[in-house]
């Protein structure tokens, strides 16, 4: 059965073959766009369309055998309910004098058994879960950072007092060192100063004498 005879089998009990093609489409568009936005159309009793992500994958040419790479995409599925199931395994038959063969929707649900539900439910609990996991690993990283970079400034900062430490003790030494060798040299130009006084004193002495002769 194509659409034009599915709209000819139910045109009597709509009234017509435009109102029957009319309905078709509208049920039909309503399907299409509910599973192209990620949510599941469930039927009572008929079965349930949603929408399957497939992962990238490798396939085979059935003609050539050679080994293709297939990209990720999305895809409907459909699966049946267990009244369609059991109708068509002919554990049940089929109801006669016209009624339907699919459930009706119980009491509170859409009419014609048709039910809408959202399928990115779980997606969402998963990306916040994920969105979680994430935060928390960025502050630990950001922690462990922060310390690594405290416990480099701490080291550089002891190195640097260290260094600082050694060279004024350097040259405190060195100060101390210059200071040694200047005193001696200070007390022995104080001990060649007299005794150059004393020659001075021996030489007037001696030309004193010889006037005197």
């Amino acid at each position: 059965m194509n659409k034009a005879q599915l709209v000819e089998a139910i045109a009597d009990k709509l009234g017509g073959r435009q109102q029957a093609a009319d309905a078709v489409d509208a049920v039909l568009d309503a399907m299409v766009r509910s599973v192209v936005a990620g949510e599941r159309v469930s039927v009572t009793g008929f079965g349930s369309f949603e929408k399957v992500d497939r992962p990238a994958r490798y396939a085979r040419n059935p003609q050539t055998g050679e080994r293709v790479r297939v990209k990720k995409t999305s895809v409907p599925r459909f699966r049946a309910g267990q009244g369609f199931k059991d109708l068509v395994a002919g554990t049940k038959k089929l109801p006669k004098g016209g009624e339907v063969s699919v459930k009706k929707a119980p009491k509170g649900s859409l009419s014609g058994g048709v039910t809408v539900k959202k399928a990115t439910t779980k997606k969402a609990a998963a990306k916040k879960a994920a969105a979680k996991r994430t935060t928390a690993a960025k502050k630990a990283a950001a922690k462990k950072t922060t310390a690594a970079k405290k416990a480099a400034a701490k080291k550089t900062t002891t190195a640097k007092t260290t260094a600082a430490k050694k060279t004024a003790a350097k040259k405190t030494t060195a100060k101390k060192a210059t200071a040694k060798k200047t005193a001696p040299a200070k007390k022995a130009t104080a001990k060649k100063a007299p005794a150059r006084k004393a020659s001075a004193r021996k030489t007037t002495a001696k030309k004193t004498t010889a006037r005197k002769k």
